[in-house]
């Protein structure tokens, strides 16, 4: 909550008049406590779960041969039923793990220093934490995400969510309530360390968000992130991870792939697009570009 009660006070502390996202701001934010502010975070996810596969929802439904084209595997078809129990399951996991854990985390957040005040992030620092923060988590969640494929993680944990072989964009967040929180881990640890204001805290989780349900479309477009993006995975990169499932020993990165280069784990992705340009009929039952 910020300590002024009008926009003249907050101008008169400042020292100068307030920029329109501060006004903005202030209008909003005045006379809601921090807690409640924190708590955003949790319905700007589930709004964004909701809203952000429904393009690729309506083109699974849809089956329209120019789209159908950029689809990594194309002989899986999805119900609208298959697809909304899969929403179902992911809301239930959220209401479950999610949104406690957002609750529980709030002292933390206060902790570390997250700002709810009117020094708004200026655009050069809402990209560098932005960044750090993706970089950040890709690394830690990059070997988390190696620790679950080891025997006991998988049939206990992940297993959940390699249900979907051929994943579509709802099941981005389609796991266990466990991994759901160990997963959390490394998206937190990024604002812990550079701590920065509440609404950088808001972007990076709905940016997270909205990337893994397009690493998880099924569809991989001229258009897509991964073209302009550098070491920027994509759903075609982590669609084979899917594929191959339990046993696979590639593409563990959730965003950007220089882990899986460094640490030798692309070599099985790299061999199936090897043998793709080849020979068209090897990846026949998986469509590799």
């Amino acid at each position: 909550m910020l300590p002024y009660h009008t926009l003249q006070e907050a101008e008169v502390a400042l020292g100068r008049g307030l920029t329109l996202p501060q006004t903005i701001w202030f209008k909003y934010s005045a006379n809601k406590p921090d807690f409640l502010l924190h708590c955003h975070n949790s319905l700007f996810l589930l709004f964004f779960y909701s809203i952000a596969p429904i393009p690729f929802l309506l083109m699974e439904l849809g089956g329209n041969y120019k789209l159908n084209k950029h689809k990594i595997q194309p002989k899986v078809k999805r119900t609208f039923w298959e697809m909304f129990k899969c929403y179902k399951d992911v809301v239930h996991t959220f209401v479950i793990a999610v949104t406690p854990l957002q609750i529980i985390s709030y002292p933390t957040i206060k902790w570390i220093g997250i700002r709810t005040g009117l020094s708004l992030p200026s655009g050069w620092e809402l990209f560098w934490q932005i960044l750090v923060y993706f970089v950040i988590e890709d690394y830690l969640g990059y070997w988390i995400h190696r620790m679950l494929h080891y025997k006991w993680a998988y049939q206990k944990i992940h297993k959940v969510h390699h249900e979907y072989s051929a994943p579509i964009g709802l099941s981005a967040p389609y796991a266990h309530w466990a991994e759901i929180i160990i997963l959390g881990i490394p998206a937190f640890i990024g604002p812990v360390l550079v701590p920065g204001h509440i609404t950088t805290y808001w972007l990076w989780f709905i940016l997270r968000q909205i990337e893994a349900i397009e690493t998880h479309s099924g569809y991989d477009f001229p258009w897509s992130c991964t073209k302009f993006i550098p070491f920027y995975g994509g759903a075609a990169f982590h669609d084979y991870h899917h594929y191959v499932g339990e046993k696979t020993q590639s593409n563990f990165a959730s965003v950007f792939t220089y882990c899986d280069y460094i640490y030798g784990t692309h070599k099985g992705y790299q061999y199936i697009k090897q043998k793709g340009r080849e020979n068209s009929t090897y990846t026949k039952k998986y469509k590799m570009k």
